[in-house]
């Protein structure tokens, strides 16, 4: 069965045009031209992913993400103009899975439509149901690697798909350098290699709801400039 997109831009052009290049590159693909309308068709289709123009007529692309996320974790793609360093992390800090300056090509958004459906939705299925009953226990930390739960001091934490993957991939190897180009691509995929502030990020969200102190962290360290390693 194809992945549903749903596409909120306002470029009538650019919108009928990724429309039919990602239709035939398999996806099925649904559109709006504003965030009102766009919001309506989340909460009643429930696409895989939605792909999100922040500068749209009615309300800005941050009101849509932010609403969005009140009522679901379906993927975002934000897909903008705005190219700000700042712009990046403020829509990566307010749940946006991914973030793409226009002009992009229809390979390279498909590709990373591709990379985000992998990596939410790989994390979230059954193959995880094949992994031993494993549960690794570190400090006030422990994970259940079976039930995919997280504890701090016996109390479950909550981690979005994207930091449950994070943090395996840091404890699966406990006390050593990892640089950040590895942890991009187990975690993002080979094509991220290069977003350390993606990286920056999750690795503060991590920090925030299982270190004790999140700004002296005891979990895990940062190598500044190479890396981060855990214990």
């Amino acid at each position: 069965m194809s992945e549903s997109l749903l596409l909120i831009e306002d470029d009538a052009v650019l919108r009928k045009t990724l429309q039919l290049v990602l239709t035939q590159k398999g996806f099925e693909v649904e559109i709006a031209n504003d965030g009102k309308s766009g919001l309506k068709k989340a909460y009643a289709s429930s696409p895989d992913v939605v792909i999100l123009d922040i500068m749209l007529p009615d309300m800005s692309g941050w009101e849509v993400c932010t609403r969005f996320r009140e009522m679901s974790d379906v993927p975002i793609i934000m897909l903008t103009a705005l190219g700000n360093s700042d712009d990046v992390v403020k829509g990566l800090d307010m749940g946006a899975d991914d973030y793409l300056i226009k002009p992009v090509t229809a390979e390279e958004l498909s590709a990373r439509i591709r990379a985000v459906i992998r990596r939410v939705y790989g994390l979230n299925g059954n193959s995880g149901n094949n992994e031993p009953h494993q549960i690794y226990s570190y400090d006030r930390l422990a994970i259940d690697f079976f039930r995919r739960e997280v504890t701090v001091d016996g109390r479950r934490i909550e981690l979005t798909p994207i930091e449950y993957q994070l943090l395996s991939v840091l404890v699966r190897h406990q006390g050593r350098l990892l640089p950040h180009s590895f942890l991009l691509s187990q975690v993002w995929g080979s094509d991220y290699t290069q977003e350390i502030d993606y990286l920056r990020l999750y690795v503060s969200y991590l920090r925030r709801k299982i270190e004790k102190d999140p700004a002296n962290p005891s979990l895990i360290h940062s190598e500044w400039g190479v890396g981060y390693r855990f214990g």
